[in-house]
């Protein structure tokens, strides 16, 4: 691997030029953003008080349903949802100029980027869902309830995450193949 485009004078005109032959990665920048307004949206509401004196009496963001909104998925939208798709497509962006090798396939590019953004944000809606339904039968003191509810989140909980993860070992994967792959 080397560095090379570091020392060519045209780095930043090539770089320019090629960001026109890469439209597929603008949608990696699209759900970054995305994710990135919807954190700073969720931010914002989980400070106003009312909401944040019932995220409180509901246990957030010690344990008890509360936690699932805050922090799991205020954190998960921002970290997963904005900042990783937003380092996954710079990735993609920069690999070849970096290695001077073309990305091994643009279709585990595709792959990638579904299964990550479907798995964050099925992961983010399950937290928010899960959190206000157990909270409220909290709040409630309907805790039978609250079990019949929370058995249900292990495995969707689960299958969000497995589809996250799914994405980035197809990243992964396109990643190592593209630098093992010879120039």
């Amino acid at each position: 691997m080397t560095v090379s485009f570091l020392l060519k004078p045209n780095t930043v005109t090539s770089m320019s030029r090629n960001n026109t032959e890469s439209p597929h990665l603008i949608k990696f920048l699209v759900v970054s953003t995305v994710s990135f307004f919807f954190g700073a949206i969720h931010g914002m509401l989980q400070v106003v008080p009312s909401i944040r004196t019932w995220l409180d009496s509901i246990g957030s963001p010690y344990g008890g349903p509360g936690h699932m909104i805050d922090p799991l998925a205020h954190a998960h939208i921002n970290l997963i949802g904005g900042l990783v798709t937003l380092a996954m497509g710079t990735m993609y962006y920069l690999l070849p100029i970096i290695s001077g090798k073309e990305i091994y396939s643009m279709r585990l590019i595709n792959h990638s980027f579904w299964w990550t953004t479907i798995g964050v944000f099925y992961f983010y809606i399950t937290q928010v869902v899960f959190g206000i339904l157990e909270g409220n039968l909290l709040l409630q003191n309907d805790l039978q309830a609250m079990a019949q509810v929370h058995h249900y989140y292990g495995p969707i909980v689960a299958s969000s995450g497995m589809i996250m993860a799914t994405g980035f070992c197809i990243y992964l994967a396109n990643v190592l193949l593209t630098l093992k792959t010879k120039p």
